[in-house]
């Protein structure tokens, strides 16, 4: 069984779809784990954390991935 690891917490539910549809055209599966209780916008502490796990052999391309979506300082943009 393919073990899921965690690849980023975020608050925000839109970030958190981007991340997955971008990952996803990559052919990376990804999970997204969610404590938040849908009717009511509460994002108290781990509340309102949002968790993207993807699997264990792909953290690396996730992470590449992440960064480039993030514009690193090593990108050469200036």
């Amino acid at each position: 069984m393919d073990e899921w690891v965690e690849l980023l917490v975020t608050y925000d539910e839109i970030e958190a779809q981007i991340i997955k549809d971008i990952l996803d055209a990559e052919n990376i599966p990804v999970v997204i784990n969610s404590l938040k209780i849908r009717p009511y916008p509460v994002s108290i502490g781990r509340i309102g954390e949002i968790k993207i796990l993807v699997n264990k052999g792909n953290i690396e391309k996730a992470q590449e991935i992440l960064k480039i979506m993030k514009g690193s300082p090593d990108d050469g943009v200036i």
